[in-house]
């Protein structure tokens, strides 16, 4: 493959929005290329592989792990080419209207357009201010749970107020000695259904509260302080482990330079996922527009209107949206191989 090969849609983010873009790209028949800036596909997922995700359409709860693995098999269907371990750091557009894309390496991307689908750019955790909670980073202070086993049994204590932070109180419940969330404020950011389950539970819920001092022994935590927001009354908590969520860091890095409309961290785009660059498209959490669902289903939903305008920009006679699977060609053969039964093929426009 030359370096220099023209794809008809580069998408820059292999998280969610980013992969199911991929998948909707080869039913329109596009030459397509991701690039990922991580050795991994998954994006911001790939932080918590064990929290049940419940809200994705037609898929019981299931594990972000495994909604991984789902969406990667499926952003393949096409055969993109998948590039990894890239981060883009210049888009230029040419007199013709192309893109090139310059990653850190150096290498070149060429496209006729682009879907940016990086979230919130290159993430990073929300450390713990507190003085000295570095140390206890390779033992009991966690800012992300890989593995719940690991608390089992245990007394946990959570400092955060978001979707995180409720969601691992209310699956560490089930399996932890004792479960502590700490919040400064005393409305909760989680979803009013999850936040609704872990006050009913027997999480212990503190707000408004911070976290004020770590006690170590060695290189343990043992005792966490905490201190009431409004009268500074502290009290002593003793724990086996602490959990932080207190949200991420994003950092667009040179994207901030390319003359796109961001505005309070967000992209803005109109209904049609259209920047305002002719040929530049968004979608997923990197976007914001008057309508927008801020869930994984609303990524998808993002993913299919850009990638629609991108084939319109490309081929404006084209259909607007993509024969449904039940109907498009492209699924016959591979329906074949997978033991169902010809059906009917008839082009039925969306």
């Amino acid at each position: 493959m030359s370096e220099e090969e023209l794809y008809d849609v580069t998408i820059v983010g292999g998280g969610p929005a980013g992969l199911y873009t991929a998948f909707y790209s080869g039913m329109r028949d596009l030459k397509t290329k991701v690039i990922e800036y991580s050795s991994q596909l998954g994006g911001r997922m790939l932080i918590y592989p064990e929290k049940m995700i419940w809200d994705v359409g037609g898929v019981t709860p299931i594990l972000g792990e495994q909604l991984i693995e789902q969406l990667v098999q499926q952003a393949k269907t096409f055969d993109p080419t998948i590039v990894l371990n890239q981060k883009v750091e210049n888009l230029e557009k040419q007199a013709d209207g192309t893109f090139v894309l310059t990653s850190s390496t150096g290498e070149k991307h060429y496209s006729k357009t682009v879907i940016l689908a990086v979230g919130y750019g290159v993430l990073a955790m929300q450390k713990l201010e507190v003085e000295g909670a570095d140390r206890f980073e390779v033992t009991n202070l966690h800012y992300t749970v890989q593995e719940l086993e690991v608390f089992r049994n245990k007394h946990v204590l959570i400092s955060g107020g978001g979707n995180s932070a409720v969601d691992w109180a209310n699956e560490l419940e089930r399996i932890a000695a004792s479960v502590t969330i700490v919040h400064r404020r005393d409305e909760f950011g989680g979803h009013e259904k999850n936040v609704l389950r872990m006050r009913e539970s027997t999480v212990d819920v503190r707000t408004p509260y911070e976290v004020v001092q770590l006690h170590g022994d060695e290189d343990l935590i043992k005792y966490v302080s905490i201190q009431h927001k409004e009268t500074g009354v502290t009290e002593r908590i003793k724990v086996d482990a602490v959990v932080v969520n207190h949200g991420l860091k994003c950092d667009y890095g040179a994207l901030e330079k390319w003359g796109i409309n961001i505005q309070d961290g967000v992209t803005i785009v109109n209904e049609k996922r259209e920047t305002n660059i002719e040929g530049l498209f968004g979608a997923g959490d990197f976007i914001d527009h008057p309508s927008k669902v801020r869930l994984i289903a609303g990524a998808f939903t993002d993913g299919v209107l850009a990638l629609n305008s991108a084939k319109l920009y490309l081929e404006p006679d084209a259909p607007k949206v993509a024969y449904v699977s039940s109907h498009n060609i492209r699924f016959k053969e591979r329906n074949k191989k997978i033991g169902l039964e010809d059906h009917d093929y008839r082009e039925v426009r969306g």
